[in-house]
């Protein structure tokens, strides 16, 4: 009872922040050049929503790898296992636009918000579009100095389970060069999808070494990163 208690306290505030910062995000930071935009949605709304998660269902995050981040941005391979990364990678890496299914940007307030954070927004019942559009959309924001932020799996995994790796971050490495940052956490089994309560503990958020991506195939470097992928979520049932 106090875990579900300390879950819709959560919930009350988390869905305030949002209607609240997505009302005025859509209201205001539209004016704003897109850097200053992308801190003042994410680095206020986000921080806020992490914040009050901590305060009420008492999950926290431990680091490690931080020196591993380039000083360019390049394309980061996420883990994905629930809600939690999908905010605390805004805060890491900044700016980013974020790979993600185009509904999503039909949700009242947090849609509107997100939409002005150029994402890139496809749809997955046509992949062979959807994936022209992530090489020509990914290679501009690479080249603008953004972040490209993709979750390779393409649906959140339960824990300790491993997805198949999707091509497309492979591909938009291969056509563009761009080094590849492999990052795992164990989110979900802190915040699990689908699950409405919340377990306290300290989420592990693991960044890995870099990995380079010219004069290798699309395959060779999405099987170099899967492995590495692998790697770093068997490490923390260790």
């Amino acid at each position: 009872m106090i875990a579900t208690l300390r879950a819709l306290i959560f919930y009350v505030g988390y869905v305030t922040i949002t209607i609240v910062w997505g009302v005025l995000s859509v209201l205001v930071a539209w004016l704003l050049p897109y850097r200053a935009r992308f801190w003042f949605i994410v680095g206020c709304w986000t921080r806020a929503s992490l914040w009050w998660l901590k305060v009420t269902c008492g999950v926290t995050w431990e680091l490690s790898g931080m020196a591993n981040i380039p000083s360019t941005p390049c394309i980061v391979m996420c883990r994905h296992e629930s809600t939690w990364e999908t905010l605390f990678l805004q805060t890491l890496f900044a700016p980013q636009a974020t790979l993600i299914k185009r509904e999503l940007l039909w949700i009242p307030f947090w849609g509107w918000a997100y939409w002005l954070l150029r994402p890139i927004a496809i749809n997955r019942a046509t992949p062979r579009k959807a994936l022209r559009q992530l090489i020509d959309a990914g290679s501009r924001r690479l080249a603008q100095g953004i972040w490209v932020t993709l979750f390779p799996e393409g649906t959140r995994m339960p824990p300790g389970q491993a997805g198949t790796f999707q091509p497309g971050g492979a591909v938009l490495a291969g056509a563009t060069g761009a080094p590849i940052l492999v990052v795992a956490h164990n989110a979900g089994s802190y915040w699990p999808a689908h699950s409405f309560r919340k377990r306290p503990g300290s989420i592990k958020f693991t960044i890995a070494p870099v990995i380079e991506t010219a004069n290798k195939t699309s395959k060779e470097i999405n099987a170099e990163a899967a492995a590495v992928m692998a790697k770093l979520t068997a490490s923390f049932d260790s």
